[in-house]
């Protein structure tokens, strides 16, 4: 593998429509079009498709990889696939369309850069499309491109694509979504408006998903000198050895901003404040550190410093250090979450015991309506809650920091992630 590979732009996007809108074969269609599969791989594609009896080859189990997903014609869990082209480097998440598998759409889109969001011609936004917008808003994805899939099923009409731009629009102003809008008329069957622009909507001048996908930016990733500086310690490097008998650094992955040699940080939870002495990446020195690398820094002065703890910039805002938290939460078990019920709570690297205070309102997805005076959460409820911990955690709101701002709930019997959670 080429250096230049791996320097190459990493796009993280996930997928999610209505069951039979079209993901995997869009998906399918996007690795076939940019020649990102293997000739086995279509070899294999094409006898499954003949042996199900389809008259043309069935894109979709490309992504559709277990068996029984493919008998059952539907996706189960989160698929994730990796392909590149010369401009960039991509991960999908394909995320299943059924309402029971809400959590799974949180996992696969908690760290996406855009969602894209199907919607099929014929039946246009419908209940799906509202739980699937909500669910990319309060994950802070900050690109939302809505595919109009199956354009070939209404003669590529121009009325019925701006038509559902509108109700989308009207639909995402309701919700409050902030994300930048993109939409795309498509036919994910046929590869229109996919990789190749189609002769079929000439109407449409907005470009193809694949010019979308190597050209929106990605600027949000990357630390700038404006945004607050975060550095969670993950790990406390003490050399025994004699060459290095007072050696203290701290390794970790900058979660915000821009760390330099000679600035003052503070560290939190203890308040206390340091003088960046150098920063390592592996044996490489290095004058500045951006989010997101993983680096390790020594301070000019000798604290204890242990793992949770974060080091921050001082002349810009500070994350709360708190242990009452509100948040959004998403329950992922099928044992339904108990007010009052010990839970260990885990944010990206300090963990604490903690409890449900209260769950002020679950949101009906399908209502948008905010129903109060609930006593637990069944799996994949949202609502906002209230927990109590019993240490001090640092966090962010979710809206300004994604790593900071976001925690998991993890049953102390059976170690099971059975929930998460983004500060607000």
């Amino acid at each position: 593998m080429n250096n230049g590979y791996l320097d190459m732009e990493l796009l993280r996007f996930t997928t999610a429509g209505s069951v039979d809108d079209g993901k995997s074969t869009l998906i399918g269609r996007l690795l076939y079009d940019s020649k990102s599969i293997f000739e086995d791989q279509l070899e294999a594609v094409e006898t499954a498709s003949r042996s199900r009896g389809n008259e043309e080859v069935n894109l979709a189990l490309l992504t559709d990889g277990l068996r029984a997903e493919r008998e059952q014609g539907i996706t189960i869990d989160v698929a994730y696939r990796y392909f590149a082209t010369p401009k960039r480097k991509f991960i999908i998440a394909d995320t299943p369309g059924h309402i029971q598998y809400t959590r799974n759409m949180v996992t696969g889109a908690s760290t996406a850069d855009l969602a894209i969001i199907l919607i099929d011609a014929r039946n246009g936004v419908v209940e799906q499309t509202v739980r699937h917008s909500c669910i990319a808003s309060l994950l802070g994805i900050p690109f939302i491109t809505v595919c109009v899939n199956k354009m070939d099923l209404v003669n590529y009409s121009e009325e019925v694509f701006l038509g559902i731009c509108q109700r989308y629009e009207t639909m995402a102003h309701h919700l409050g979504i902030r994300a930048k809008l993109l939409f795309i008329p498509i036919s994910a069957k046929y590869g229109d408006n996919v990789v190749s622009e189609s002769e079929n909507m000439p109407w449409h001048q907005g470009g193809t998903l694949m010019h979308i996908l190597e050209t929106v930016s990605i600027e949000h990733k990357m630390g700038d000198e404006c945004e607050p500086m975060r550095f969670p310690v993950q790990y406390v490097i003490r050399p025994i050895s004699d060459k290095y008998p007072d050696y203290r650094a701290y390794a970790g992955r900058m979660s915000g901003g821009v760390l330099r040699i000679g600035d003052r940080v503070r560290i939190l939870p203890s308040g206390l404040e340091s003088t960046v002495k150098s920063i390592m990446q592996t044996t490489m020195e290095m004058s500045i550190a951006h989010t997101p690398e993983s680096v390790s820094v020594l301070l000019e002065d000798d604290i204890d410093i242990s793992r949770g703890d974060m080091l921050v910039s001082i002349d810009k805002p500070l994350p709360e250090v708190t242990q009452t938290l509100k948040m959004h939460c998403c329950w992922f078990n099928e044992a339904e979450m108990q007010l009052r019920k010990r839970y260990l709570i885990r944010t990206a690297v300090a963990e604490t015991v903690g409890i449900v205070q209260q769950i002020d309102y679950r949101l009906d997805i399908n209502t948008l309506e905010h129903i109060k005076e609930v006593n637990s959460l069944k799996m994949n409820d949202i609502a906002v809650i209230t927990i109590k911990t019993a240490n001090p955690l640092v966090v962010d709101k979710y809206g300004a920091n994604r790593v900071t701002g976001s925690l998991v709930f993890i049953d102390p019997d059976s170690f099971e992630t059975v929930g998460a959670g983004m500060v607000i």
